[in-house]
């Protein structure tokens, strides 16, 4: 009888793990590492801190007014002196930055866009009153037309079709009026090709080297967006969809593309929105480009949560608290959530 060489048998290094740990019980018991709150802290693999919070706010014109989003419990529209005070609530609670979010009145709104570089509009208002109170606190500011536009898409309209390279003319504008007003970060969050690096071209040439980019670059075709479009006003307004911009849900390693240009373009940080549905491509453009990963957990996401307790279907503390964990876990170095106060509360009562 002839012998035969035993296959060599290779094991993955979960089939590794799990091989060593196997029949390892009753000496090892990982329920130990789980039997006081303060071990299960000190052993936790992944931490959510307030310094890891940014607060998306919205504004409006007039004055010592808050209006409530119907579609999004709990959160409101604010005037630019409430939102100074609520500015001061954030700044208290640890949280490092806030997000500024237009609703622009409908007389100011053209097919054009034009007052989204208007140096008197109303984000540019906020910006310097808000900078003036809280010097050190960070501002982030959108460029996209959405909250100024008629037809309320990101980007100029034509014959149904969106103009992406005269598009981008008119963002590095917005992004230009923003800087002159303050900010500290520009998001574009629009999803035209080559926007990044314009922008950042645009910035550079008028002395703007030190604002940082914060490019929506995975920003995909979501339903989830609802609430946040009544919130600005541009719901209603609506022409169409987004989908020959905006990213399609059923693609993964277009996202991987979408980033590697857009940090080639100058982009200092990336993020992916919306977030939960989305963890997968958050985990793998951290894993890839090991750059800074940033989650939107958008108007969706917080209302399902929001309404779900409301009907005493889950606690909303702690399933807000269990969602932002998640997008920890899957890599993200900070996150923009509705729940940014609500959850810094928690995490400073801990």
């Amino acid at each position: 009888m002839t012998a035969t060489k035993k296959d060599t048998v290779s094991f993955s290094p979960e089939q590794a793990l799990l091989k060593q740990t196997t029949g390892a019980y009753p000496q090892t018991r990982l329920r130990r590492l789980r039997s006081q709150g303060w071990l299960r802290d000190m052993v936790a693999e992944t931490k959510l801190d307030v310094t890891d919070l940014i607060w998306p706010a919205f504004v409006i014109e007039g004055e010592n007014e808050a209006q409530a989003v119907s579609s999004m419990p709990g959160v409101e529209r604010f005037t630019i002196d409430r939102l100074v005070r609520e500015a001061e609530k954030a700044a208290h609670a640890g949280i490092p930055a806030i997000v500024l979010f237009p609703t622009t009145p409908e007389e100011k709104k053209t097919a054009d866009g034009a007052e989204s570089y208007n140096p008197f509009n109303l984000i540019c208002r906020a910006l310097q009153t808000l900078k003036a109170e809280y010097p050190d606190m960070g501002i982030i500011t959108d460029v996209a037309l959405d909250p100024y536009t008629t037809h309320g898409h990101d980007g100029l309209l034509e014959d149904g079709k969106i103009l992406n390279d005269e598009s981008v003319q008119i963002l590095c504008k917005q992004a230009l009026n923003q800087a002159r007003a303050g900010t500290d970060i520009i998001a574009p969050s629009d999803m035209m090709d080559g926007r990044v690096g314009a922008i950042r071209q645009a910035l550079d040439h008028e002395g703007f080297q030190d604002i940082a980019i914060m490019s929506y670059a995975a920003k995909y075709a979501s339903c989830f967006y609802g609430p946040f479009r009544d919130a600005v006003g541009s719901n209603a307004a609506l022409k169409g969809d987004k989908k020959t911009y905006q990213m399609n849900p059923a693609n993964t390693d277009e996202a991987l593309r979408e980033v590697a240009l857009d940090l080639q373009e100058g982009a200092d940080m990336v993020m992916v929105k919306p977030g939960m549905p989305y963890l997968d491509i958050i985990h793998r453009i951290k894993s890839t480009f090991n750059a800074p990963t940033f989650a939107y957990q958008v108007s969706g996401e917080y209302a399902m949560l929001k309404i779900a307790a409301q009907q005493g279907c889950l606690d909303y503390e702690h399933a807000l608290m269990e969602s932002l964990l998640s997008f920890k876990r899957a890599g993200c170095d900070g996150i923009l959530t509705y729940g940014a106060l609500d959850i810094a509360k928690t995490l400073t009562q801990k």
